[in-house]
């Protein structure tokens, strides 16, 4: 499941909540189910899971994704399904029930598919025809004000894991080298605790300062802090530095891509944590899917993954990391939903 909070948009029907959605994710979804809540008369926050495989008991999942709505302390909320009808209604029907049954009113209830849009709430052909409502997002206010204001809407998840996948080719072959390079390093410190971490301060201390003033790390750059980072007390000064910034985004997308397979787990983590902290929680949640595959038991990544299907609000990461420090060490993953 993904979650996130994103900039406001004007939404004043269904065809521009259907419009602004993909917005609200970062990407088009498909096979999904998505609820978006408001506070007021404001969107707030939006949700999103798969589809149960055919036969599955959809309750569960549905239930999670209402808990994780209920958290946000909103007052209603419109559930979205993108498929086929068959798949989708009991999807759409489970969620609905879940979200009656804590008190949140739905606004609406709405089927994806093939460019029209359906509702299960509405049954007046003036305004809800049985063949649906055609809509197109290239065409709409809300898409239009959406990329005026800098918002992406990518064709699809993958296209957003493909934003956090390894960088391959030349870069590969001479961050290999640069890693090797850094490693000797390493060594030449003669593993002095003091050493590694006041290495480690300086080259943290660099690249935020290159990457806020808009400049990319050189390959040793990022070898030598990819390195110095497998170093908890260097990671976790890079973490107590790490807001929701687009520069520092940027600084742990462009270390994760080019990172060693054995030493993607910190600049992953701390990607998903910028990224929370910001709102986009679909841009985190595919970040730690990729530490997790490689490194399943990685302390901080197991925390974020954690909190993120639990739905805390990034409102709720004030005073981290250091709150989280010994929670950090004594929690266990969850099961996935």
């Amino acid at each position: 499941m993904n979650s996130t909070e994103r900039p406001r948009l004007a939404v004043r029907s269904p065809g521009d909540l259907v419009a602004a959605v993909p917005y609200l994710l970062g990407f088009h979804p498909a096979d999904s189910v998505v609820v978006v809540a408001v506070r007021g008369r404001r969107v707030v926050f939006a949700a999103r899971g798969d589809l149960p495989e055919p036969g599955a008991d959809p309750r569960p999942a549905a239930r999670h994704l209402a808990e994780v709505v209920a958290r946000q302390g909103t007052d209603a909320a419109t559930v979205i399904g993108y498929g086929p009808a068959a798949r989708v209604t009991a999807a759409v029907d489970a969620v609905g029930e879940a979200l009656d049954r804590i008190g949140l009113l739905v606004l609406d209830a709405l089927r994806v598919t093939d460019g029209r849009w359906w509702s299960y709430l509405c049954a007046e052909p003036a305004c809800c025809p049985p063949e649906g409502t055609p809509y197109d997002p290239a065409a709409s206010e809300v898409s239009a004000a959406a990329v005026f204001a800098g918002q992406v809407a990518l064709p699809d998840r993958a296209a957003l894991a493909g934003q956090v996948s390894p960088l391959g080719g030349p870069v590969r072959v001479a961050m290999r080298r640069a890693t090797a390079r850094a490693h000797r390093r390493l060594a030449g410190l003669a593993g002095e605790a003091s050493s590694v971490r006041s290495a480690g301060a300086a080259a943290v201390r660099t690249a935020f300062r290159r990457h806020r003033r808009g400049e990319r790390l050189g390959d040793d750059e990022v070898a030598w802090l990819t390195v110095l980072l497998t170093h908890l007390p260097v990671r976790d000064h890079a973490w107590s530095r790490t807001d929701g910034r687009d520069a520092d985004i940027s600084l742990w997308t462009d270390v994760l891509r080019r990172a060693e397979p054995e030493l993607i787990a910190a600049p992953g983590s701390l990607l998903a944590f910028a990224a929370w902290r910001a709102g986009h929680g679909a841009v985190a949640a595919v970040a730690l899917e990729r530490v997790l595959a490689a490194h399943p038991g990685y302390s901080l990544a197991v925390l974020l993954d954690d909190a993120l299907r639990r739905g805390l609000s990034p409102a709720e990461l004030d005073g981290w990391p250091a709150t989280a420090g010994p929670v950090l060490r004594r929690r266990k993953r969850r099961p996935r939903p």
